[in-house]
């Protein structure tokens, strides 16, 4: 047991964590033309698409902002400035269960609407079903710890144990113990986000870090209505 959870809560991290360094470099080096969503819009445009994909960008956002506040934060700077335990659990279960239900029921409609049609379904990869089934794991253990778990009174801290422990992951001094006894649920979460971070690179998901902040300076395109017979009257006399 003892390099089991040497390996889980020590080595698997940094491989991971490794791997999206190195994919994320070499993807952009290798596969620039390949760096983007590949959009299924112009296949498919349906409600799914609409409600699923501003649901789980919204919601995947917020979810974002919530592990910072609750990983990276550390549990003393809360108490700094005055923010108590019952207050911060209040927020943790409604704020981040409501951004958790946003999230899953986007990431359900997308999942559903890339397997129920057929058009989208012939023209995804491999990477686009394993990353949704992925993501849509990750995102129901991470909504289960918060609802199932916290918010019917269970007695573990994640501040006290996952926050400092991946804090230390982050500044390479990490205490694996502190994850040894934490419940089954949010090891699962942990592990199979990781997972994610590993074939992050090698799928749709590297779009993320290509913000168009081109398109604020970007002139508009302007189109124009013109008569077919008469374009192509003007074409034969100019040819």
């Amino acid at each position: 047991m003892y390099f089991i959870d040497q390996f889980l809560w020590l080595i698997f991290p940094y491989i991971t964590l490794t791997i999206f360094v190195v994919g994320h470099i070499y993807r952009y080096n290798t596969d620039q033309f390949g760096w983007q969503a590949r959009s299924s819009e112009f296949l498919h445009k349906d409600r799914n698409l609409k409600w699923g994909s501003t649901l789980f960008h919204w919601g995947i956002i917020l979810v974002f902002f919530g592990h910072v506040a609750g990983i990276l934060v550390p549990k003393g700077f809360y108490e700094i400035i005055g923010i108590s335990e019952p207050l911060y659990h209040w927020g943790a279960i409604w704020i981040g269960g409501g951004a958790g239900v946003i999230t899953v029921v986007g990431v359900i409609l997308l999942l559903v609407r890339r397997s129920t049609v057929e058009r989208i379904r012939k023209n995804s990869t491999r990477s686009d079903f394993i990353v949704l089934i992925l993501l849509s794991f990750v995102i129901l253990t991470g909504f289960t710890n918060t609802v199932g778990y916290t918010a019917t009174g269970g007695t573990f801290d994640y501040r006290d144990t996952v926050g400092p422990w991946f804090r230390g992951i982050l500044l390479f001094s990490p205490n694996y113990q502190l994850m040894v006894g934490a419940p089954i649920g949010f090891q699962i979460h942990i592990l199979s986000s990781f997972l994610l971070f590993a074939i992050w690179p090698f799928t749709r998901l590297v779009h993320m870090w290509s913000i168009p902040l081109t398109y604020l300076n970007r002139h508009y395109i302007v189109y124009r209505k013109r008569n077919p017979k008469k374009a192509f009257k003007a074409m034969e006399r100019n040819s």
